[in-house]
């Protein structure tokens, strides 16, 4: 994996362009605009974890989940993931957290890092273990098409 390469890619898409050609062009270019900036005001991980906060809020934990494992990747901090979980619980209330996070595929993900860490494996090992658990094969996280 390259240094600025994201551990996963965009790949819904592709589900733009099983669409319509003209709209996966469209759209093509805006995912350009927003994360291939040569030149972004803010850093990778500063908008990966703005991007899982507002899947979060969104109630989109797949999309969430994917964006936990680049920001782990572009360098966040089990630290600075504890603070933004909190966050989620003061934002969304106890019982949102409980019956929504908690259970989820973004939660799981979560504690996989911290607990991981905690044994003192290193990113590489944690990042390979995300990976294997929460990457395109987790039919939970995956953003390709599926196939019946």
């Amino acid at each position: 994996m390259k240094k600025n390469s994201p551990p996963l890619k965009p790949t819904a898409l592709v589900n733009f362009r099983n669409t319509d050609s003209r709209l996966s062009n469209i759209i093509g270019n805006f995912w350009k605009l927003v994360w291939g900036n040569d030149n972004p005001a803010m850093d990778q991980k500063t908008k990966y974890l703005l991007s899982l906060s507002n899947a979060v809020g969104g109630g989109r934990y797949r999309q969430a989940t994917r964006e936990l494992v680049k920001a782990y990747a572009a360098g966040t901090t089990v630290d600075e993931f504890d603070e933004l979980f909190s966050l989620f619980v003061w934002n969304q209330g106890a019982g949102h957290f409980a019956s929504e996070i908690g259970p989820s595929q973004l939660f799981a993900a979560y504690q996989l890092i911290k607990s991981q860490k905690e044994q003192g494996n290193s990113r590489e090992n944690v990042m390979a273990n995300l990976l294997r658990n929460f990457g395109e094969d987790n039919p939970d996280v995956g953003a390709r098409e599926q196939t019946a």
